[in-house]
């Protein structure tokens, strides 16, 4: 979290429309809750399913990972939302925003599941690569239009950590021996992205510059044939990328990753930083270190 600066991010937040605030509040409430229910999969189940010691590695590794992406998650909303019953009623999307209660029965329903562990890692794959995707997408549209460089740029890092995590459900389910017919993983799929596009509809109930329900749908629907391909299946839905921006931020962010980085690279001390945006940097002996 040392890489993200947020400084310039409150001044920018302030001058987004109601619609637009309300569309990334919304991301950045499921994003909060979604890791708890990743890590209770992760230590409740999967840790104990798999019995490989180097895929059980890869989740001790994962565990830590989600837990900064919740700190990162929760540090954003902080910043950003400034009204306390507001505040609290993001941070308990679970039980006060109805979309987002919706995601997490969902992946709820499959961490307490008697079914299989091939039915399992699936529908875990499309809360990591379906149930993120849009979210991901609408923090990309920010980048894109040149808002929010710390929200964006925590997005950057953690859509890729996603990435990392979905292609590694998708290589273990590639090892099982026993692996769903593609009627199954399809009805799993689907499932998955009609909640995704439900969740879309809600947040976006206004239609944005460059951005609406509709063309979400869309990505949705290509970002789920991507990842029945990864499954080894065939796809469902034949839709091209409605956001070709989308392929462009993710080359930018290949080239410049370790330089910008660098560039970067500084303690996040929100607050006393905004005092100072304009350059009158002062030393005292109080700042946050």
């Amino acid at each position: 979290m040392e890489e993200v600066d947020l400084s310039q991010d409150l001044y920018q937040w302030v001058n987004l429309t109601k619609n637009e605030k309300h569309f990334i509040s919304h991301v950045l409430a499921f994003f909060a809750a979604s890791d708890g229910i990743v890590l209770e999969n992760l230590a409740g189940r999967f840790l104990k399913d798999v019995q490989i010691p180097e895929a059980r590695a890869f989740y001790g590794f994962q565990i830590a990972i989600e837990n900064i992406h919740s700190e990162m998650y929760s540090l954003l909303l902080e910043t950003y939302i400034r009204d306390s019953k507001e505040k609290a009623r993001l941070f308990n999307a679970i039980n006060t925003i109805p979309c987002v209660a919706r995601k997490a029965e969902w992946a709820m329903r499959w961490i307490q599941s008697s079914g299989s562990f091939a039915e399992r890692i699936v529908s875990f794959a499309c809360v990591e690569g379906i149930f993120f995707s849009g979210s991901f997408c609408a923090i990309f549209w920010l980048k894109k239009r040149g808002l929010m460089p710390g929200l964006t740029f925590s997005n950057e890092l953690i859509s890729r950590d996603e990435g990392l995590h979905c292609d590694f459900a998708c290589l273990l389910y590639s090892l099982l021996k026993s692996k769903l017919s593609e009627e199954r993983v399809k009805a799993i799929v689907r499932d998955a992205v009609d909640i995704e596009r439900e969740f879309v509809c809600e947040a976006l109930s206004c239609d944005l510059v460059g951005m609406n329900a509709t063309l979400m749908s869309q990505y949705i629907k290509f970002i789920a044939d991507r990842l029945l391909v990864a499954l080894g299946h065939g796809k469902m839905y034949h839709v091209e990328n409605p956001f070709d921006w989308m392929d462009l931020i993710s080359l930018q962010g290949k080239t410049n990753f370790f330089e910008r980085r660098v560039g970067d690279y500084q303690k996040a001390s929100i607050m006393s930083s905004i005092s100072n945006a304009e350059g009158n940097h002062v030393f005292k002996m109080d700042e946050d270190f």
